[in-house]
């Protein structure tokens, strides 16, 4: 599994409608955060759809389709990951290495606001409204796209430098999250943490070509 696109595609595989069936109510974020949950920590169903903010038949649906793909395993102390979801979630590390709150300033302006560093997808940003929209899609209220250029941190019609234009954030930035040329930093704000990341996930899943 040694590009994004597998890994994509795996993700979209394990997430899609099955019908006949109820219309889904998890995305390919879903499996990203179970993922990531489990691998800090067993955690047991009523955990995880805690954690997820999902329902019952939403939680064990997410668990069953995880478990089928060989990337969980279930016993009475909770759900784990696999070998094969190890190497699936270190993966995910490659590309998003670093996943931060992010402390409200001048640029990040809501009220909970979660970055992404997304690796070696700078070239692939064109103006940012295809991330921005992502973003708000999944729930979140606004999205800054920032791309590492030339030791610049850059937003396209906003700023070619934002360390020089706006310190404070770009302070705050720096210190949880060290992107490197040609990195990508999605920055999404809501009103809930949860939205926060989902929008600062879908941004960053954006950039992954399937």
């Amino acid at each position: 599994m040694a590009k994004a696109s597998t890994l994509k595609q795996l993700i979209q595989e394990i997430t899609k409608q099955k019908a006949p069936g109820p219309s889904i109510t998890y995305t390919p974020f879903h499996m990203f955060y179970t993922l990531e949950l489990i691998a800090k920590e067993p955690l047991g169903r009523n955990r995880l759809a805690e954690k997820l903010s999902v329902g019952d038949g939403a939680v064990r649906t997410i668990i069953n389709r995880l478990k089928e793909a060989n990337l969980i395993s279930v016993s009475r102390g909770g759900c784990t990951l696999t070998k094969r979801g190890q190497e699936v979630w270190r993966k995910f590390e490659e590309f998003f290495p670093k996943r931060a709150e992010i402390p409200k300033n001048e640029l990040a302006v809501s009220k909970f606001n979660y970055a992404f560093l997304v690796k070696n997808c700078g070239n692939k940003v064109k103006s940012g409204i295809d991330q921005r929209d992502a973003a708000i899609i999944a729930g979140a209220k606004r999205a800054i796209v920032i791309v590492s250029n030339n030791g610049h941190l850059c937003i396209e019609n906003v700023s070619e430098s934002i360390e020089k234009d706006y310190p404070k954030a770009a302070s705050q930035i720096l210190k949880q999250i060290t992107p490197q040329s040609n990195d990508v930093v999605i920055i999404a704000g809501a009103d809930a943490p949860l939205k926060a990341k989902l929008g600062a996930f879908a941004a960053s899943w954006s950039l992954i070509e399937q």
